[in-house]
C-alpha cells in the first residue's frame, strides 16, 4: 500500500514552529517512501477559524517548499459526508442522542469531583438492554454521543513512543455532533483520514489522549487503522514550553527576519530527528534519509544560535544573484533604491560571508546606498588631525586613478604608497577610512570596499572630513 500522510492544521492562528515541523515530517516521510502528502484544513471551529489564518498556513507551507499532492481540503465543505456517517452510527446503534443539558452535566461533574472521581459522562442517556430511558425533554436539542466500549483496554504501537495503552473505563461516551449539528474534531478527523486513505498519522503528542477515542471510531466504522506517530513538543532554550518570547511566532516571521527556507527546513528537521552526526544536509538528502526510526521520543529544544549558524551556511552557499534579489526587496521595504548606488551583486558579494540572516546582510549594504551617519564617538576616536593627514594623502593618490584603473589592486597599491609616505601602519589608514566611508570600524577588505563604492562616491565621502 502506498504511504499517504497528511498535515491537518486548524486555521485559528498562524503556522507556528511545531506545526511547521509536523508538516515537514509528514512531507519528508511521504517523499522518502514515494507516497502522497495531503493538506487538509480543519476549519470546523467557525468562530475562531479565519481566512487570514488559512492564508498564513498556505503561505508558510509554500515558503518552506512543502509541496502537497492533494488538497487543500476543507472540513466545512464535507458536512454532508459527516452527517451521513453520523446517521449510519445512529442506525447501527453505535451512537445515540443525549439530551442532558449543560447545567445537568456541570452538576454531574461537580458531584463526581466531590467524590474524588475523575469527571466524565455517566451514560445517563446511553441505551442498554433492559434500561428504560425517559422521554426526550421538550426544547432540548440533543448532542450525538459515540457508544464507546466500557471494559477492556485500547492500545497501539506508536512509531515514536512505542506501546501506549488506555483502560476503556477511563474513557467515556464522547460527543461526535454538537447540539447545533456540527461534528466534533475527534469524529471529523477519523472520517477524513478514512476517506483519504491516510496510512500514517504523524502529529504532535498533544493528540495522544485523542487517539484511543479515534481508534474506537475506526473499529466502529470497520475502517483500517492507520499507523500513529506522535511527535514530542518543542521547548524553548530554557527547557520551558515554547512561547512567543522564545520564537513561537509565525513561520513567515522567520522569513521576514531574514532566514532562508532551506535553512528552516534543515533546522526543523533536526528538532527531534537525526541522521548520525549530520547537521547540514540538502532537501534531497533529507528525503533520502528520513524515516521515523530516528525520531526521539523526548522533547527537542529550540536553539536560536544553531538556527543562525545553519542560516549563515545557506547564505554562504546561495548564488549572489539570489541574495541580491532578496536584499533588493528588503531595501525597497526600507525606502532605499539600490539603483542609486553601486551594483548590488558586487556589494552583496563583499558581505555574504559575514551575514547570518538576510536582514543582517541588508543592514551591511545600506551604507552603500544612502548617506552615512558618522557616529561622533568614532570620529573623535579615530579621525584626528594625524588621521586626516593620512587620509588626504590617500585621497590625492585615488584622484589620479582613472575609472578604468579603479580596481582593488590599484587601490591597494595606493594604500601602500600612502603608508610608506606617511610612515604609518595599515590600521592608521584602514580604521579612519572605514569610519569616514561607512561609519564603522569594521568591514570587508577595505581596498575591495573602495573599489565597489566607486571613485566619485569615495572621493565625495572623503571630502566631508578631510
Amino acid at each position: 500500500m502506498s504511504v499517504r500522510t497528511r498535515f491537518a492544521p486548524s486555521p485559528t492562528g498562524y503556522l507556528h514552529l511545531g506545526g511547521a515541523r509536523t508538516a515537514l515530517f509528514n512531507w519528508a516521510y511521504a517523499r522518502h517512501h514515494k507516497g502522497q502528502f495531503i493538506l487538509r484544513i480543519e476549519d470546523t471551529d467557525r468562530e475562531r477559524s479565519t481566512p487570514e489564518a488559512v492564508q498564513a498556513i498556505l503561505d508558510g507551507i509554500h515558503w518552506l517548499g512543502l509541496d502537497y499532492d492533494e488538497g487543500p481540503f476543507y472540513q466545512t465543505q464535507r458536512m454532508d459526508r459527516y452527517r451521513e456517517v453520523i446517521q449510519r452510527l445512529l442506525n447501527e446503534g453505535k451512537a445515540y442522542y443525549c439530551y442532558a443539558t449543560p447545567e445537568e452535566l456541570d452538576a454531574m461533574r461537580e458531584a463526581q469531583r466531590a467524590q474524588g472521581l475523575k469527571p466524565k459522562y455517566d451514560g445517563r442517556w446511553r441505551p442498554e438492554p433492559g434500561k428504560v430511558l425517559p422521554p426526550p425533554p421538550d426544547g432540548v436539542p440533543p448532542v450525538v454521543r459515540f457508544k464507546a466500549p466500557t471494559s477492556g483496554k485500547v492500545g497501539w504501537h506508536d512509531l515514536v513512543k512505542g506501546w501506549i495503552e488506555f483502560d476503556n473505563s477511563e474513557l467515556d461516551d464522547f460527543v461526535i455532533a454538537r447540539a447545533d449539528g456540527t461534528p466534533t474534531y475527534n469524529f471529523c478527523v477519523v472520517v477524513d483520514d478514512w476517506d483519504m486513505a491516510i496510512t500514517h498519522v504523524i502529529r504532535g503528542d498533544d493528540h495522544v489522549n485523542n487517539t484511543p477515542r479515534q481508534i474506537h471510531l475506526y473499529h466502529a466504522l470497520g475502517a483500517t487503522l492507520p499507523h500513529f506517530a506522535h511527535l514530542s513538543m518543542i521547548l524553548g532554550p530554557d527547557g520551558q514550553k515554547l512561547s512567543k518570547r522564545h520564537g513561537a511566532v509565525s513561520v513567515m516571521q522567520y522569513h521576514a527576519d531574514g532566514y532562508l527556507p532551506e535553512a528552516m527546513v534543515n533546522y526543523l528537521a533536526r528538532l527531534g530527528w537525526s541522521h548520525g552526526d549530520d547537521e547540514l544536509f540538502s532537501r534531497e538528502q533529507l528525503i533520502a534519509w528520513f524515516d521515523l526510526d530516528h525520531i526521539t521520543p523526548s522533547a527537542a529544544r529550540f536553539d536560536f544560535d544553531k538556527l543562525r549558524w545553519v542560516n549563515a551556511h545557506y547564505i554562504k552557499a546561495s548564488p549572489i544573484a539570489r541574495l541580491a534579489s532578496e536584499v533588493a526587496e528588503r531595501l525597497a521595504r526600507r525606502g532605499v533604491d539600490p539603483e542609486q548606488g553601486p551594483e548590488l551583486e558586487a556589494v552583496v558579494a563583499l558581505y555574504r560571508d559575514r551575514a547570518d540572516t538576510l536582514e543582517v546582510l541588508t543592514d551591511s549594504v545600506l551604507p552603500f546606498y544612502q548617506p552615512v551617519h558618522l557616529p561622533a564617538e568614532l570620529v573623535a576616536a579615530h579621525v584626528d588631525d594625524s588621521a586626516r593627514t593620512v587620509l588626504r594623502d590617500f585621497r590625492e593618490r585615488l584622484a589620479t586613478l582613472s575609472e578604468t584603473d579603479w580596481t582593488p589592486e590599484t587601490i591597494a597599491a595606493a594604500m601602500k604608497a600612502t603608508l610608506a609616505a606617511c610612515g604609518v601602519k595599515m590600521p592608521k589608514l584602514g580604521i579612519p577610512l572605514r569610519v569616514v566611508l561607512l561609519g564603522t570600524k569594521q568591514s570587508p577588505a577595505i581596498d575591495q570596499v573602495v573599489a565597489v563604492l566607486g571613485k566619485r562616491e569615495t572621493l565625495a565621502r572623503l571630502d566631508r572630513l578631510v
